[in-house]
């Protein structure tokens, strides 16, 4: 993959779930580490306990990021995924969002409620090259 890759990642944690096992998810679906999350902890509306995190994966690491997130992906999501570049796409940043409980089973699939939101940036310089671009770095596992 030529492209320069960025990726942010944000998770919302709730009391009732255990941080351990996103990450561990996390690293061992996505190889994404602990360490290279950000935790903030704040309250939510009704003063409960919330944790933020933010992790921002760059260069080598963001590419093996995108080829394990495509690789875990049925091919009819990754196709999903391409069919709707122009709509996810706003400033050379596609958005997605995972499903969070569903990625602590093991499994990677789409949702827009209680979700893990990805940011997959890419420099793209000419608007109409924008699907052209994510196409491309969306078939690398195909």
């Amino acid at each position: 993959m030529v492209h320069k890759i960025e990726i942010t990642i944000d998770v919302i944690v709730h009391a009732t779930e255990d941080i351990s096992k996103i990450f561990q998810s996390f690293e061992d679906i996505l190889g994404v580490k602990e360490e290279d999350f950000t935790i903030k902890e704040t309250e939510g509306h009704y003063e409960n306990p919330i944790i933020l995190l933010n992790a921002k994966i760059v260069k080598k690491q963001a590419q093996n990021f995108m080829k394990k997130l495509l690789e875990s992906l049925p091919k009819e999501l990754v196709n999903e995924l391409i069919d709707e570049i122009e709509e996810r796409t706003v400033d050379s940043r596609f958005h997605m969002r995972l499903d969070k409980q569903e990625l602590i089973k093991g499994n990677l699939t789409f949702r827009e409620k209680d979700t893990i939101q990805l940011k997959i940036h890419t420099p793209i310089y000419n608007k109409k090259d924008t699907v052209k671009t994510f196409t491309e770095i969306f078939q690398i596992a195909n």
